[in-house]
């Protein structure tokens, strides 16, 4: 038996499917030609690889292969999104609307354009994490040009009503941009019926590679207009220069592929274990859910602990389990979760936070050994803590 801790961190990265892995080994050795070199065969290879992922992908959001732009990952798309439209329709409008616990490939590029003087409205979430659709209605403005909202939340796993937003962003001839990193193979995505613009996606949250990303790009009805960010040779339809991760791109087909023939037997599975966690965990007072305790993730589960301090408590989860706490550390500084203040939480119970992402290979035996040391974890701090303030 292994004497690693049991990973529960799958909204961080998964790990690669030995299946994915098998499909990208012949193009690193064999197969390893560009896909851009057309005239002749390992070329040719290449360039099929490549458009067999883009059909994937495509057919998995109900798109077309053309509008499936290849970049390093979720961040890069998310900047090619923000970035693009703000620079694209800058003679439009400089108004953009976003959520306060989006992603910081997000929060962090609207941050950029405010310096060069667009005017972005960050609306804040209700105690479930969900928006309040009166808010986001109130907030669009003539000028309004954009309108990004995650599909899933990558802390407290809450699914956003893509499907309304996107209607009344449709209804104003407002672009709609999506951050899905979270949600491509887990949750069913449709960027017609959803009326998505423009949507960011990654492989490595769904047990494939990582480095290796993917924009969609609406190109009719309407068609979006997006100004590269990185320039040099016009791939990717001019949109994102630079020559294809071939390995990668293959990594990224196969592990949606796999993700989509598998998806309602594993939303059903991880739902269990979550719920058992849960049932488990809940029995001690003081555990509080973080997000909606329906409308979320399969496999997320995300709580915060009275009365008890948030290092030690990451501290004494780590020899049996590997989870992210609520908190984030950014430049050697320490802070409570945004995530989790946004809902309402003190800092105090922001820090005292734990984020278990259940995964693919975790298995219902794991789930009672988590539970059990984690209330064993608990149970010792709060009474450490309760002796140290009695002296």
């Amino acid at each position: 038996m292994s004497n690693r801790p049991i990973y529960l961190d799958c909204h961080a990265t998964t790990p690669v499917d030995e299946r994915v892995l098998a499909a990208m080994l012949p193009y690193f050795i064999e197969k390893f030609g560009n896909p851009a070199s057309i005239n002749h065969v390992y070329g040719w290879e290449a360039e099929a690889a490549v458009k067999q992922t883009r059909e994937i992908l495509a057919a998995a959001i109900n798109a077309t292969p053309e509008e499936i732009i290849f970049t390093s990952g979720a961040t890069e798309a998310n900047n090619l999104a923000i970035k693009g439209i703000a620079e694209a329709y800058f003679p439009q409008g400089q108004h953009i609307i976003t959520v306060a616990t989006e992603h910081k490939a997000i929060l962090d590029p609207c941050k950029y354009l405010k310096t060069l003087g667009f005017e972005i409205t960050i609306l804040p979430v209700k105690q479930d994490g969900l928006i309040d659709l009166t808010q986001l209605e109130q907030a669009f403005r003539p000028d309004t040009i954009l309108v990004s909202v995650m599909a899933a939340n990558n802390e407290i796993g809450v699914l956003q009503p893509i499907a309304e937003i996107g209607e009344m962003c449709r209804d104003r001839n407002i672009i709609f941009h999506t951050d899905a990193a979270q949600a491509i193979g887990k949750i069913p995505l449709d960027v017609q019926a959803m009326n998505i613009d423009i949507m960011s996606l990654t492989a490595h949250k769904v047990y494939g590679p990582k480095g290796i990303g993917a924009l969609y790009v609406r190109r009719r009805n309407p068609r979006v207009q997006l100004a590269p960010q990185q320039h040099g040779g016009g791939h990717e339809r001019g949109m994102r220069s630079g020559t294809l991760y071939t390995p990668q791109i293959v990594g990224f087909g196969k592990a949606v592929e796999i993700a989509l023939a598998e998806q309602a037997t594993e939303t059903e599975r991880l739902t269990q274990l979550r719920q058992s966690l849960w049932t488990q965990l809940s029995q001690l007072e003081g555990i509080h859910l973080n997000g909606h305790p329906t409308q979320r993730l399969a496999g997320n589960l995300s709580i915060s602990v009275e009365g008890v301090d948030g290092a030690a408590l990451s501290l004494g989860l780590q020899p049996v389990m590997a989870v992210s706490s609520g908190s984030a550390c950014s430049s050697a500084v320490t802070a409570p979760s945004y995530v989790l203040t946004a809902l309402g939480h003190s800092e105090q119970l922001a820090y005292a936070s734990i984020r278990f992402g259940i995964g693919r290979f975790n298995t219902a035996e794991e789930i009672d050994i988590v539970a059990k040391s984690a209330i064993a974890t608990i149970q010792s701090l709060r009474k450490q803590r309760t002796l140290v303030h009695k002296r």
